[in-house]
């Protein structure tokens, strides 16, 4: 799936067959739909698509100007964007893993971490010698599967003085460690 392009069918744990493939522009509502129901979960956390979530208006074309980017849906049973992640590469050698995120129900079922490995195995098929990423100091559960997929968090907090007053741990992996 490093191309980007296929479409898979994943079985996870408990729930019906989902469906990964590259994001298009038209899930643009249901996947600002996903942040808000992930986002909510926090106090004072919000989703502002016009100042903190530009790509996410048109997906598809946001990542098309990426070179060696990927932006995936996971689609559940009904058609809806229950998960996403998506990779670009702001340096070489680097790939940054962005918009991880799954829906509550799909949770505990090890489809983030499978998200995190497809993430992984695109960068190495680019030629990406590091993961990296930022997120938010409250997603607490997120950051326990980070690390036990061998990620490391530096230290230090960035602040991105946005709608949420989100502040940011950064996170980095070398492939082939963990």
């Amino acid at each position: 799936m490093s191309e980007g392009a296929a479409v898979l069918t994943l079985e996870i744990a408990g729930a019906a067959a989902l469906v990964l493939r590259p994001v298009r522009d038209d899930d643009a509502q249901d996947l600002y739909g996903l942040l808000t129901l992930c986002f909510a979960e926090f106090p004072g956390c919000f989703t502002d698509p016009h100042g903190d979530l530009p790509d996410l208006r048109a997906p598809a074309t946001a990542i098309a100007g990426k070179p060696g980017g990927a932006f995936w849906a996971v689609e559940d049973e009904r058609g809806r964007v229950g998960a996403c992640v998506c990779v670009d590469f702001p340096e070489p050698g680097t790939a940054e893993l962005h918009r991880l995120y799954v829906r509550a129900d799909l949770r505990r079922r090890g489809l983030a971490e499978r998200l995190v490995r497809l993430v992984e195995a695109h960068a190495a098929g680019q030629g990406a010698r590091r993961v990296v990423f930022w997120s938010d100091t409250r997603f607490t559960n997120a950051h326990r599967l980070y690390e036990r997929l061998g990620y490391v968090r530096a230290p230090g907090t960035r602040d991105l003085g946005d709608v949420s007053n989100s502040v940011e741990y950064f996170y980095a992996k070398e492939l082939g460690a963990g």
